[in-house]
């Protein structure tokens, strides 16, 4: 896999052994980046703004790409296992969300807001492409992410485990404001058309809904994504005055 962009270089720098060969721009004049690439000592390529253009399917590179190994995903129970903090755990779960941007928008607000892992469809989703790690600005190797076939089943077991799901719906639900977020939360998002499922929604505990006093209807699920986790993070964490 191509990953490419200095945010994204400077999480894979923390881990060189996931680097099999680094690309870099001819002529590069960003002696920082450069002092960094002489000290990871992975091979390096020179290569042309075309070929870089071409590598990173021209995307907004920065001078550098790097050929990686697979990002490691996880399975459910490998997911769980991986919960480091004591607070009640925090997972965001999305539901056939299609868009590579959306995908890497809301890794970047989990990584942010200290989300303990997201939770993936196998089928009719983006996986971890290099667009989406491009846009969670290297989210993607500090959240950990769980690829599951059957989100339904999934979300079942987790309530099993003693978590509460929230699904981002405007039908029946409650002010997100007046979420029970002070438990263990799977936080539930639906894809950019049509929503949640129809069997996911069964396994909804409750929904929760985001206030629209214009003229528009709905928010970027990944923009909707990022109010709610700031406001558990905030009912979890008030300012102490």
């Amino acid at each position: 896999m191509i990953v490419y962009g200095k945010n994204v270089f400077n999480q894979i720098k923390e881990d060189p052994r996931a680097i099999l060969e680094l690309y870099v721009l001819d002529h590069l004049k960003d002696r920082n980046l450069l002092n960094l690439i002489r000290h990871l000592q992975c091979p390096v390529k020179r290569v042309s703004r075309k070929e870089l253009d071409s590598l990173t399917d021209h995307g907004i590179h920065n001078g550098v790409a790097a050929k990686i190994k697979d990002i490691p995903t996880y399975t459910l129970d490998e997911l769980l296992k991986c919960k480091k903090s004591k607070k009640p755990g925090l997972y965001v779960a999305l539901d056939n969300i299609q868009d590579p941007h959306n995908v890497g928008s809301i890794l970047r607000s989990a990584d942010c807001t200290g989300v303990d892992g997201l939770i993936l469809c196998k089928h009719n989703s983006a996986g971890l492409t290099p667009t989406v790690i491009k846009t969670s600005t290297g989210a993607t190797f500090t959240v950990p992410v769980a690829i599951v076939n059957n989100l339904s089943q999934a979300l079942k077991k987790m309530k099993e485990e003693g978590y509460w799901v929230a699904g981002a719906d405007m039908e029946g639900a409650r002010d997100y404001r007046e979420g029970m977020y002070d438990v263990p939360t799977v936080l539930v998002i639906g894809s950019e058309g049509k929503g949640i499922s129809p069997l996911v929604k069964k396994q909804c505990d409750y929904m929760v809904k985001l206030p629209m006093v214009g003229t528009i209807s709905s928010l970027n699920a990944s923009v909707a994504c990022a109010v709610l986790l700031y406001e558990i993070l905030n009912q979890r964490e008030p300012i102490q005055r």
